[in-house]
């Protein structure tokens, strides 16, 4: 295998492995020639116009935006602006399904809710305990209390006591008469028992 590698490259202390390529060149400027090698220059012939002094990096200076760059950089931004407005419209369509989700979830409980108010509408017995509680209805043969001013009145059911309309109030034109007269310091007419 040795003799193989000095064949290929020349010699065999070469420790790199060859395949057979041209070797690479990792120079990238051009090679001069004729012009340092002290040979006369021909008339008419075109110097480079660099100095011998001047680093290369230097003669060459790349400027800070290029026009390949600034023209990216307007697309992008043409790009952003064209597609702000949609993407605001999506965003605002999305939250507006989230809105209407719970409002809909919303009226399907207040649905569930009145369906089941219906239902219990429904039964008799739920009805007479409203009609008992809410209308102050008895039935034929139960007992009534009604608490009239603070006393207690009983009754059999559809009837009340006399003691709640044996106190009638006076007409209008008495009662101002008795204010006259309690008024002008004279002695309150007593009520008629």
């Amino acid at each position: 295998m040795s003799s193989v590698r000095g064949r290929r490259s020349g010699t065999s202390a070469d420790a790199r492995r060859h395949t057979g390529r041209a070797p690479r060149v990792h120079s990238t400027r051009p090679v001069r020639t004729g012009t340092g090698s002290g040979a006369p220059r021909r008339p008419g012939s075109r110097t480079s116009g660099r100095r011998a002094g001047r680093p290369a990096a230097a003669a060459r200076r790349r400027p800070l935006f290029t026009g390949r760059a600034v023209l990216l950089g307007a697309l992008v931004l043409l790009l952003a602006l064209t597609l702000a407005g949609p993407v605001r419209q999506y965003l605002a369509g999305r939250a507006e399904l989230v809105r209407l989700a719970a409002e809909g979830r919303a009226l399907d409980e207040r649905a569930e809710e009145l369906q089941t108010q219906l239902g219990r509408q429904a039964d008799p017995m739920y009805a007479e305990r409203q009609a008992r509680d809410r209308l102050t209805y008895v039935l034929p043969g139960d007992r009534l209390i009604v608490v009239v001013d603070g006393e207690a009145v009983e009754g059999d059911a559809g009837t009340l006591a006399e003691a709640a309309t044996a106190d009638e109030p006076l007409p209008w034109y008495e009662g101002l008469m008795e204010s006259l007269a309690v008024a002008d310091g004279g002695p309150a007419a007593e009520p008629a028992e």
